[in-house]
């Protein structure tokens, strides 16, 4: 049994990140370890996040030890963590990395804890440059990276990142599944639960919404499938369910100006933890539009429920989905897109299930899980 410490977003804190880093906690815990997560009592300061709330409405989790005790921005907070993490001594510190805006306050608190000499660092580094620059994303990068033994990955373009500043051990593996939003609902009670269409064609965009995410890309592409000449994809209808994290106003200009608003429906709330099964069980496919990506949580996502997808080749995307087996790989431009979307319903969803079954096998949490602890040796 080891000691092992988790430091990220995990809940009261919502979103993608904090679901990980409870399940990665729950498949320490299978294996036998002692877990703690460590998390923000403030994550971002208000003005720097883009969303309506950075907290979860739902209960929280009663089988993980969550210490609720991080402040992002009081460097005498950093300090006080980092001793008690040196006085508590866990084998292992799990940390992750997705924003170079987190490198003074976690870089801070691990130095701290390193002090003991025994405490192994292994960051999961879900982004190393950021999809969207500012100024200080080298340095506070370099000053975080340069407080950890070892790396995780999820795609190549990060390991190809973060080689542009160490060479210290790092690992390359797949996103494990989500698979801690419950089992696929039928259909057709999927799409009566949130008032959606039956017998309407359904695809799915569903994440939040930031530019290099492509839902523009896609919008247009849905207007171009209204030109469509085969009358059987004449209802395809896009579900858009996610939370805007820009400017909601350019994409409402869009939808008026491309006169597509009767294919959409707009879920653009937060999607509670307890409601994500639903949407993906409603769709039929799940479109990732993106203009650039590292990796995607949708994609093991999709996964887990089984869903056929649709990526463009930027980044780790196409590696994540081979072309014309789990899914289909386009081009990032509108007719591209279109096309795919297309292709997707002549192949037809029973196509893509055998494919989709055999190829999630290899998205295991016991993958992470040890090479954490390989690496931590």
């Amino acid at each position: 049994m080891q000691k092992v410490v988790i430091i990220g977003p995990a809940h009261p804190l919502r979103g993608g990140l904090a679901s990980f880093d409870e399940r990665l906690a729950r498949a320490f815990q299978q294996q036998g370890d002692e877990v703690t997560i460590y998390t923000f009592s403030l994550q971002y300061p208000g003005f720097l996040f883009p969303g309506t709330t950075q907290y979860s409405s739902e209960p929280a989790p009663t089988d993980i030890n969550i210490k609720v005790c991080i402040n992002s921005v009081n460097p005498i907070n950093w300090l006080l963590v980092g001793n008690q993490l040196k006085k508590y001594q866990p084998d292992v510190i799990v940390v992750r990395y997705w924003l170079p805006f987190m490198g003074p306050c976690l870089g801070t608190i691990l130095r701290r804890a390193k002090k003991n000499t025994h405490t192994k660092i292994i960051a999961i580094t879900d982004n190393v440059l950021p999809h969207e620059k500012r100024p200080g994303d080298r340095p506070f990068t370099k000053y975080f990276l340069g407080a950890c033994d070892a790396f995780i990955t999820m795609s190549e373009k990060v390991l190809q990142d973060l080689r542009l500043f160490t060479q210290k051990p790092a690992r390359q593996i797949t996103h494990p599944l989500y698979d801690n939003f419950g089992e696929q609902v039928e259909k057709h009670s999927a799409r009566k639960h949130l008032g959606l269409p039956e017998t309407k064609r359904i695809i799915l965009f569903f994440g939040f919404i930031r530019k290099y995410k492509g839902l523009d890309l896609l919008l247009q592409a849905m207007a171009l499938l209204k030109t469509n000449t085969d009358p059987a994809l004449a209802d395809i209808q896009l579900l858009v369910a996610g939370e805007f994290y820009e400017d909601k106003k350019i994409y409402d200009e869009l939808i008026a100006e491309l006169g597509i608003a009767p294919s959409l429906i707009l879920r653009t709330d937060f999607i509670q933890d307890s409601e994500v099964k639903y949407y993906l069980s409603a769709a039929d496919f799940v479109i990732q539009p993106y203009r650039n990506a590292t990796q995607s949580g949708v994609t093991p996502l999709a996964y887990h429920f089984e869903k056929p997808m649709l990526v463009t080749n930027v980044g780790g995307l196409p590696s994540l989905v081979p072309n014309n087996k789990v899914g289909v790989v386009c081009e990032p431009d509108a007719p591209a897109i279109a096309a795919g979307i297309i292709d997707l319903y002549k192949l037809g969803e029973e196509y893509f299930l055998p494919f989709l079954r055999e190829e999630k096998k290899k998205y295991s949490w016991d993958v992470l899980v040890q090479t954490v602890k390989a690496l931590g040796q």
